[in-house]
C-alpha cells in the first residue's frame, strides 16, 4: 500500500532585510493571487521582496512593492512587474491585522514567498515593528558575538584533534 507524498515548501524568495530593519512581532501565512505568467515566473524564482509591504485598504489586505520578472517565454499577456497584488486571510485575521496595524509604529511586512504543496503560491506576512539605529547596531553586535563563539569552538575542536 503506497502511501501520501508529503510535499515540502520550496521557499522561493525572502526578505532578508526586513529581520534587520524590524523586530518582528508576529506571523501570518497569506495566500496570494497571481496571473498564470506570473506563477510560472514566481516558480523559477524571479521575485524581489525588497522594500516591499502589505496595506489594508476597503476590508482587503494588499501586497505592494513585490518586483516580479515578467515570465521569458510569456507573450504580450505578460503581466505588470510591479502591479498590487492581492493577499488572500479569512475575515477575523484581517480584522486582527487591521486592529494591530492602527497601533503606533505597526506595519505589515512580507518576510518570504514559497509554493507550498508544490502547487500555490504563499507569503509569510509579518506584524512588524521598526528598529532604531542602536536597535540595528545592538543585532550586529550580537551577530558578530554569535559568530566569534562559533569560530572560537571549530578552532577549539581543530586544537583537540
Amino acid at each position: 500500500m503506497a502511501g501520501k507524498v508529503v510535499a515540502q515548501n520550496k521557499t522561493v524568495a525572502q526578505n532578508r532585510k526586513a529581520r534587520h530593519d524590524y523586530f518582528v512581532l508576529d506571523t501570518l501565512e497569506c495566500g496570494i493571487v497571481l496571473t498564470g505568467t506570473e506563477i510560472k515566473s514566481v516558480r523559477a524564482g524571479n521575485l524581489n521582496l525588497k522594500d516591499s509591504y502589505a496595506w489594508i485598504d476597503k476590508g482587503e489586505l494588499w501586497l505592494l512593492g513585490v518586483h516580479i520578472s515578467p515570465y521569458e517565454k510569456g507573450s504580450y499577456y505578460n503581466h505588470e512587474p510591479e502591479r498590487n497584488r492581492k493577499l488572500l486571510v479569512n475575515r477575523h485575521e484581517l480584522v486582527r491585522l487591521n486592529s494591530r496595524v492602527r497601533e503606533k509604529g505597526l506595519t505589515l511586512i512580507p518576510l518570504s514567498v514559497y509554493i507550498k504543496e508544490g502547487r500555490k503560491a504563499k507569503v509569510e506576512l509579518a506584524v512588524a515593528k521598526g528598529k532604531a539605529a542602536y536597535d540595528k547596531r545592538d543585532s550586529i553586535a550580537e551577530r558578530d558575538a554569535r559568530r566569534d563563539m562559533a569560530r572560537a569552538v571549530r578552532q577549539k575542536g581543530r586544537d583537540d584533534g
